[in-house]
């Protein structure tokens, strides 16, 4: 690799779909106060909503992820409407 074109902050992550407990080992500048072990190491962890392993597209199953309730409020706004 180059040198010098890397920020000093990149280092080894873990990343955890929070919607099924996945988690996997890469490279990040991103910051966080938690951390975890993997393979016996202890890393910063990064928390995601979703990723490759809950997508639907990625998964082929069409399964609606949502964590923070927008279809209910979706729901309840368009209900309004057509009253």
């Amino acid at each position: 690799m180059k040198k010098g074109i890397h920020p000093e902050n990149y280092r080894f992550v873990v990343f955890r779909d929070m919607s099924n407990g996945v988690e996997f080992l890469s490279k990040s500048t991103a910051s966080s106060n938690e951390t975890t072990v993997y393979e016996g190491v202890e890393y910063p962890v990064i928390k995601l909503e979703i990723s490759n392993t809950s997508h639907p597209f990625y998964t082929g199953k069409n399964v609606l992820v949502d964590t923070a309730g927008r279809i209910d409020k979706f729901k309840k706004r368009y209900a309004k409407n057509t009253k």
